[in-house]
C-alpha cells in the first residue's frame, strides 16, 4: 500500500495556472527524482502519464497520490525498446509536456565496456530521449506548440570517474536539446535541459558514505542537500506558460557545486 502525501502544492511553493489539466508524460517516473516529478505535477492539477518498468514502486506512488484532483497514471514500458514507446504513447495520445527523465547511472570502468554494454548504456540513458520526442512531436505540433524537457547531468561536465558511457550520453542529451529546440521552435515547441548537481535519493545515497556525502557539500556554494521536489520546482517552470521564450539552453540545479 502507498503512503499518502499531500497532493496540493507545498507550502510557499509556486502555483502555475497554465499546468492545470495539461497533460504530462514522465519517464522513470517510478522512483527517486522521477517520483518527484509526478508528485510535483499532480500537485499542480495536471493529468500526469508516468513511464517505468518498476511496477511495485510505481503501483505505491500512485497509491499515495489517491486524493490528487487527477490520479497520475502508470505505464510499464521498456524505454530500451523504441516499438514499446511508440506503443506506449499512441495508448496515451497526446501530450503537453514530455519530461525526459529516465537514465542509470551504473559505475563502469573502461577495460569492461564492451560494445554490447555500449549500446545498453546509450539506449538507457539516450537513444529513448529521441524516441519519446519523436512519438509527442506531431501532437504538439498539431496543437500549435509544447514543452519537452530533457535530463542531463553534472557528471560529465566534473568528470566524475566511472562513468565514461554515462557522462558521454549525457553531454549527448545538450547537443540533442540544441538542436531539437532549433528544429522545433517554429512550431512552438520549446526543448530545454535540466542539469541536476547531486540530489538526495535512495539510488544516489548508495553511492557515498557520510563522508563523501559531506564532501561533496564542501564544494557546493550553498551548503545543503538538494531534493527531487528542488528539481521539480525547476522544471515546473519550465512546462509552465511563464516560460515562454525559455528554450534551447540548460538550466542548472546543483547549489554552485561546478
Amino acid at each position: 500500500m502507498g503512503v499518502t502525501v499531500n497532493v496540493g502544492a507545498a507550502p510557499g511553493r509556486a502555483v502555475y495556472p497554465s499546468l492545470a489539466g495539461k497533460r504530462v508524460a514522465i519517464t522513470g517516473g517510478a522512483t527517486g527524482i522521477g517520483a518527484g516529478l509526478v508528485e510535483a505535477f499532480a500537485a499542480q492539477g495536471a493529468q500526469v502519464h508516468f513511464l517505468d518498468l518498476l511496477e511495485a514502486e510505481a503501483d505505491a506512488l500512485v497509491g499515495g497520490l489517491r486524493e490528487a484532483a487527477r490520479l497520475p497514471v502508470f505505464h510499464a514500458c521498456d524505454l530500451k525498446d523504441a516499438e514499446a514507446i511508440a506503443g506506449c504513447f499512441e495508448r496515451i495520445g497526446p501530450v503537453d509536456v514530455l519530461v525526459n527523465n529516465a537514465g542509470n547511472d551504473d559505475r563502469h570502468k573502461l577495460a569492461d565496456v564492451t560494445p554490447a554494454y555500449f549500446d545498453d548504456r546509450i539506449a538507457v540513458n539516450l537513444r529513448h530521449m529521441m524516441f519519446c520526442t519523436q512519438a509527442v512531436v506531431p501532437a504538439m505540433q498539431a496543437a500549435g506548440g509544447g514543452a519537452i524537457i530533457n535530463f542531463g547531468s553534472i557528471s560529465w561536465h566534473l568528470g566524475l570517474p566511472d562513468l565514461v558511457l554515462y557522462e558521454t550520453a549525457k553531454a549527448g542529451i545538450e547537443g540533442m536539446t540544441r538542436a531539437l529546440a532549433r528544429e522545433l521552435g517554429p512550431s512552438g515547441i520549446r526543448v530545454t535541459c535540466v542539469t541536476p548537481g547531486n540530489v538526495r535519493t535512495p539510488r544516489q545515497m548508495q553511492w557515498y558514505t557520510p563522508e563523501g556525502e559531506a564532501e561533496i557539500v564542501a564544494q557546493q556554494c550553498l551548503k545543503g542537500r538538494i531534493e527531487p521536489a528542488d528539481v521539480a520546482a525547476l522544471v515546473l517552470f519550465l512546462a509552465s506558460d511563464d516560460a515562454r521564450f525559455c528554450t534551447g539552453h540548460e538550466y542548472w540545479i546543483d547549489a554552485g557545486w561546478r
